[in-house]
């Protein structure tokens, strides 16, 4: 499979996002075991996680789709040494009742989530860990200050920043001091906002991660009908408005590795073979045109 770079690991250029395998209407447990294993066998070399992926309400189900990886990989028949597991603290679910999502950005919080992170996923240091979702109670810079004593402390091996704009980019990029490795947005046809934080990403060779990048999981089963020009060039060349739309990404930045989320074997497969296609120039040309916002 084709391959990016996150910092100084070389990953696959399409992830797995595996937060529906562990939210409401989430699948039974060895299905997500399956889809794990099916990505693995795709070639795929990075998942993303967060510690929040669980169903709203239930303390006890915190860490959910932590332990849940964990698990997949401690039951993999291969090598899982070039796996990359990037995972999220700072956006919670366990206390919210209401199916709602929370943010505590504090920076007491964010160590402690790492090291339980940590912990879940088996590991003494985590590959990637990312500050989920700005806190707009917490400065920003006291929340990308716990990252710094992350990585000092070597509980992170990278750090990451997601849901962010251009000016906290450069400010993670800064606190950091020229560490920040990767930007995880929500990006996709329907979803053109953060165009200005890709376009930042690639001029400073910053892993951009487009999370809901086929607009999301409610979304992504209609993406064909409409985005019609999506539609009309993958039927052309007889693959799925998905994979097209994630080929469309790819070529869009060497930076950009999008992180499909899944919960089926099926459809992460699918989703991996978007790496190998290449669009020509007239077809790219035509995505980008359909694609800007009227």
């Amino acid at each position: 499979m084709k391959t990016r770079t996150i910092g100084d690991v070389t990953v696959s250029a399409i992830g797995l996002g595996a937060m529906p395998m562990s939210i409401e209407g989430r699948p039974e447990r060895k299905r997500s075991i399956a889809t794990i294993h099916a990505a693995l066998e795709a070639g795929i070399t990075f998942i993303d996680t967060a510690d929040a992926y669980s169903l709203s309400g239930k303390l006890d189900d915190e860490g959910h789709n932590e332990i849940l990886i964990a698990e997949a990989l401690n039951a993999w028949h291969g090598n899982t040494d070039e796996i990359l597991v990037a995972t999220k603290g700072g956006h919670t679910r366990v206390h919210n009742k209401d199916g709602g999502w929370d943010q505590d950005g504090r920076p007491e919080h964010l160590k402690e989530a790492a090291k339980a992170s940590a912990k879940r996923l088996g590991v003494e240091s985590i590959g990637l860990y990312q500050f989920h979702r700005p806190d707009p109670s917490v400065p920003y810079a006291d929340s990308i200050g716990a990252l710094v004593e992350l990585l000092d402390e070597g509980v992170i091996r990278m750090a990451g920043i997601s849901n962010a704009d251009v000016d906290q980019i450069r400010e993670a990029n800064d606190i950091l001091d020229g560490r920040l490795v990767s930007v995880q947005n929500q990006f996709s046809p329907a979803f053109l906002s953060s165009t200005a934080e890709l376009e930042l990403c690639d001029e400073m060779s910053v892993a951009f991660l487009p999370w809901s990048p086929l607009g999301g999981i409610t979304n992504a089963a209609d993406l064909g009908q409409n985005h019609a020009v999506f539609a009309e060039i993958a039927n052309a060349r007889r693959v799925s408005p998905q994979v097209l739309t994630l080929a469309w990404e790819l070529k869009k930045s060497e930076v950009v590795i999008p992180i499909p989320g899944s919960s089926r074997p099926q459809s992460i497969m699918d989703s991996a073979t978007a790496a190998s296609i290449k669009l020509s120039d007239e077809e790219f040309g035509r995505l980008e045109a359909a694609s800007i916002p009227a």
